[in-house]
């Protein structure tokens, strides 16, 4: 995908049935959050002050609002680990290039001059020269990125890369 033109977006029935399974999801999480904050069953979660329930449901949703921000920027990085830039990102997202930037700071990279960029296991590893040595960084298919790592030589950044991306295939 390169950009979110008209029409792009989900259709009205989509919706619909996201939000249900939106609140499939969260009515076991709140009921949950609920019971260790009242005391009380979870098959409870619904006795009690309407106010209190409410809350209950709230701080439910800001656990999952937590987790999609944290899966989103997830997203971005495997976007930026595959070549897309923070314009396409904020194409996406339906903002700017730099509000793409500010919002995941760390979701594209530039390789430095001289840097050889591989493409394993649905991951991808950067090796650059670092003196008489080099160094490697890599981002996993399941997201996971490396430590900035060194090798005495480009084909054992290589090889370390590699392994490294094998370990963290999706």
């Amino acid at each position: 995908m390169t950009t979110n033109g008209p029409g792009s977006g989900p259709a009205p029935e989509e919706l619909t049935t996201l939000e249900a399974a939106l609140h499939d999801a969260l009515t076991p999480l709140a009921a949950s959050l609920r019971a260790r904050t009242t005391g009380r069953a979870e098959r409870e979660m619904w006795k009690g002050e309407p106010v209190d329930i409410a809350l209950s449901v709230l701080a439910a949703w800001k656990v999952v609002d937590q987790e999609v921000k944290r899966l989103t920027a997830i997203a971005a990085g495997t976007a930026g680990s595959y070549g897309a830039s923070y314009e396409q990102l904020g194409a996406v997202w339906g903002i700017t290039r730099q509000g793409a930037r500010k919002k995941w700071p760390d979701a594209v990279t530039r390789p430095a001059p001289g840097t050889t960029t591989l493409t394993l296991f649905g991951g991808r590893a950067d090796l650059a020269p670092a003196g008489p040595a080099w160094t490697w960084t890599a981002t996993a298919a399941d997201g996971t990125r490396s430590p900035l790592s060194h090798a005495p030589t480009k084909e054992e950044a290589a090889a370390h890369a590699g392994a490294f991306l094998k370990e963290h295939t999706a």
